[in-house]
């Protein structure tokens, strides 16, 4: 056989050059690589990065990197890394950081002494004013301001204070007014306070513990206890002798 029937019969039958398809039968050997070209110009080719046929990271484990980082960059700064959740909880859908709303005081009801307390040394402070206007404040211990408000002569102010309502004449002139100036033992004109249960015995300067009395009343009862004083019968003679008696008062203060 010739050279070039040799040379022609190895192209034919030797091995397949890589991605190439064996010719059709029937078609002579320049079809059978025309045949071939086509085949392989029409067959997509994957496009490959810069790192050839590598897959990129899945975001997973991206953002586990990214946590890690954060992580060994908190422990080396000594910070807490800030989350997503904690960002969400202390900013508002803009981003910015909410303002914490400050918790509002219970009310406190002036004429109820359950809200006091006492200071650090252990008392209330208790304030009012003079006849003349003048501001006072004094310390008094939580079982007389309990009184007081209960009694009706304070206030309370706030947790730690009281304010005692009325100065010493208008605290007579309330009780006289309220009582029409008329004793409360004998029923005679009163123009004098008298206290129910007496200081002496632990009472206390407060309208629900004041009555107008007259000054024979007033000077009679002494350190007795308006219930005792009342049995005495000593109002009832004091009502039945009152007349007399003022025209005594009225004689003496001439005489004076």
């Amino acid at each position: 056989m010739p050279a070039s029937d040799r040379g022609a019969a190895a192209t034919v039958d030797g091995p397949l050059a890589a991605g190439a398809q064996p010719a059709a039968p029937g078609l002579d050997p320049g079809q059978a690589a025309s045949a071939a070209a086509g085949t392989a110009d029409s067959a997509p080719v994957r496009p490959q990065g810069p790192q050839g046929s590598r897959a990129r990271p899945m975001r997973k484990e991206r953002a586990h990197k990214a946590t890690s980082e954060d992580g060994a960059r908190a422990a080396t700064s000594g910070h807490r890394p800030h989350s997503h959740h904690a960002r969400s909880r202390s900013a508002g859908a803009d981003g910015r950081p909410r303002r914490q709303t400050p918790a509002v005081p219970a009310a406190i009801d002036p004429e109820d002494p359950s809200s006091l307390r006492t200071n650090r040394q252990g008392m209330v402070r208790m304030r009012g004013k003079t006849d003349k206007g003048r501001r006072w404040h004094q310390e008094i211990d939580m079982e007389l301001a309990v009184t007081l408000v209960k009694e009706k002569a304070a206030v309370v102010v706030n947790r730690y204070t009281i304010r005692r309502l009325f100065s010493n004449k208008d605290f007579k002139r309330y009780i006289m007014t309220r009582d029409q100036y008329t004793c409360y033992f004998c029923g005679s004109y009163g123009d004098t306070i008298d206290h129910l249960l007496p200081r002496a015995k632990g009472g206390h300067t407060t309208p629900l513990n004041c009555v107008c009395a007259c000054n024979l009343c007033n000077q009679s009862k002494a350190a007795m206890d308006a219930d005792e004083f009342m049995r005495s019968g000593i109002p009832e003679w004091n009502a039945a002798h009152q007349e007399e008696l003022n025209e005594l008062q009225m004689q003496e203060a001439q005489l004076e």
